[in-house]
């Protein structure tokens, strides 16, 4: 058992699109025997994230996957952090002479300086420091001028919160995202000619602090050690760290606004299920659907993650000997008619 050093911590923060969880695969992926715990923060009852993240605990049983992934489930880590995020931690420090390293994924609208903040309580500092903020960007959608890859579903998600009303929001997250890093990702480089890469990293340096490295990726595969062992102690130093938000009480934020349920489909031809997504999404304003599909005639089951009418698919595992082959999804939105969306997709696909 090691000696109880600090345990390192590394926050990966970026909108919804950018490519954060992507990342934390390839860091679990490429672990190289290091015993990584894992916070992801998302919606959903199904904890989606969490099972994607679990099939990369290389080498682990299953048992041993479940310990090392947790689920903050209800909201962003900045609103979260007092009724789920400390007792999370107290358990992580309490293992700490097991583990090597924690990584944490937050939502997108998370602000990071809150919870780096966290990070200076009395039973968190003794043990934990933040090893750094990484920051992932979305390249092609920042050379847009949108910042995120989905702007209208980022935006919608924003005017949940009406402290967050600002003249030009997206931009303002944007920057204090930017403003709390360490180490900023221009993720999806190879999307972009030479000159609107140049132009993404301009435009992203007015707004870091001097020092912060900025690196081009596609997909996230990075070296780790390019990603962990920065030694940023940025707990120490985030006060310094301007942000649009600095004088908002983060106490007062309400995301109750956002309705999150699953439904169970029946198997489904994969055209015929995702029109009716789509239909769906189009018609309720859905936000954000991630599930689990079975389509008849295939052995392994469909991951599914969209973001309004854009899915992105892959059949990520076989399905496992007694296990029931059914369409599990979570669906996201405001103001959402959970029995009504749920009838709809099960007679769309009914026959």
């Amino acid at each position: 058992m090691k000696t109880l050093s600090k345990l390192p911590v590394t926050i990966v923060t970026g909108f919804l699109g950018a490519g954060k969880t992507t990342l934390l695969r390839h860091m679990l992926g490429n672990a190289e025997g290091r015993r990584i715990a894992v916070i992801v923060n998302e919606f959903g009852e199904l904890g989606i994230d969490g099972e994607i993240l679990k099939q990369c605990s290389i080498g682990c049983s299953e048992e041993e996957a479940n310990g090392r992934v947790f689920e903050l489930a209800n909201g962003c880590l900045c609103c979260t952090v007092q009724e789920e995020f400390f007792p999370v931690m107290r358990e992580l420090v309490a293992r700490r002479g097991d583990l090597d390293h924690i990584l944490i994924e937050t939502s997108g609208l998370a602000l990071p300086k809150p919870l780096v903040q966290a990070f200076n309580w009395p039973e968190i500092r003794n043990a934990c420091t933040v090893d750094a903020v990484i920051t992932v960007v979305d390249s092609p959608a920042v050379a847009a001028g949108t910042f995120a890859a989905f702007p209208d579903q980022v935006d919608a998600q924003r005017k949940l919160d009406p402290n967050l009303d600002h003249e030009s929001p997206l931009h303002e997250l944007f920057a204090d995202q930017l403003a709390s890093a360490d180490l900023v990702i221009l993720n999806k480089a190879d999307l972009l000619s030479p000159e609107a890469l140049a132009a993404v990293r301009a435009e992203v340096a007015e707004e870091l602090p001097e020092g912060v490295k900025v690196i081009e990726a596609h997909g996230g595969e990075l070296p780790l050690n390019v990603l962990l062992g920065l030694d940023c102690e940025t707990e120490l130093h985030i006060e310094g760290r301007k942000t649009h938000h600095d004088q908002e009480d983060h106490e007062e934020h309400d995301h109750e606004a956002f309705d999150s349920f699953s439904v169970e489909l029946p198997q489904a031809a994969e055209d015929r299920l995702l029109q009716a997504l789509k239909d769906a999404v189009v018609k309720h304003g859905i936000l954000r659907i991630k599930g689990f599909a079975a389509i008849p005639g295939k052995p392994m089951r469909l991951l599914l993650q969209g973001v309004g009418q854009r899915f992105d698919k892959h059949f990520d595992r076989p399905w496992q000997a007694g296990e029931v082959r059914t369409t599990r999804l979570v669906i996201i939105g405001q103001s959402l008619d959970p029995a009504a969306i749920d009838a709809e997709l099960n007679a769309a696909l009914a026959g």
